[in-house]
C-alpha cells in the first residue's frame, strides 16, 4: 500500500513491546519529588465548609417561605431536594418597602458542566418568584466552596441511600 498523497501512517507498531519516548527535561521538571495539593482556605472567601449545608433553620416570614419552596425542588437526576443535596448556600430576603421583597438564592451545582444547569436554575427562579411576598428574584451561581458529598444533609444522605447510592 502506498502512502503517497495520504496522511495515514504506513507502519504500525503491532508488537506488545513498550515504546520509549524522550521527555524534554527543560520543559518538564522530571527530577523533583511529587508534592501534595495545597489546602484551600475558604475563610477568606466567605462561607467555610463547616457552615454548610445551609438548611434555612431559623428562617421566618418570606425567607422561610422561600426555603420551603426550595425544599420542594428535586434534583433532576435523583429524587432528593436541592436543599438536602447541599446545592443551596444561602437565601437573602431584602424588603424594599413599596418595591416588595427581593429574594436572592446563592447556590452551586455538583460540577461546573452540569447538564441540568439551565433547567434547574430556571425552575428555582420560577419557583422563588411564585412565593408569596417575593416581588423580584436573583440567583447567584457560585463555585467556592466547591460542592462535595459533605454538603449533603443527613436527610439527603438517607434519601440517597434509599435511592440505592452507597454513601
Amino acid at each position: 500500500m502506498s502512502s503517497e498523497g495520504s496522511d495515514r501512517p504506513t507502519e504500525t507498531n503491532m508488537s506488545n513491546e513498550p515504546q520509549e519516548y524522550e521527555i524534554d527535561s527543560e520543559q518538564y521538571d522530571i527530577e523533583s519529588e511529587p508534592t501534595a495539593c495545597a489546602y484551600t482556605d475558604y475563610s477568606e472567601r466567605g462561607q467555610s465548609p463547616e457552615e454548610l449545608p445551609a438548611t434555612g433553620d431559623g428562617a421566618t416570614g418570606v425567607e422561610k417561605r422561600v426555603w420551603d419552596a426550595l425544599y420542594a425542588i428535586e434534583d433532576p437526576e435523583m429524587p432528593i431536594s436541592i436543599v438536602d443535596l447541599g446545592l443551596i448556600y444561602g437565601v437573602q430576603c431584602d424588603e424594599g418597602g413599596d418595591a416588595g421583597t427581593q429574594a436572592t438564592v446563592i447556590m452551586t451545582l455538583t460540577y461546573t458542566g452540569c447538564p441540568a444547569r439551565k433547567m434547574l436554575t430556571e425552575e428555582i427562579e420560577e419557583t422563588v418568584a411564585g412565593v408569596s411576598g417575593v416581588e423580584s428574584t436573583d440567583l447567584e451561581l457560585v463555585w467556592n466552596p466547591p460542592w462535595s458529598i459533605e454538603m449533603v444533609t443527613e436527610q439527603g444522605k438517607d434519601d440517597l441511600r434509599e435511592f440505592g447510592l452507597s454513601i
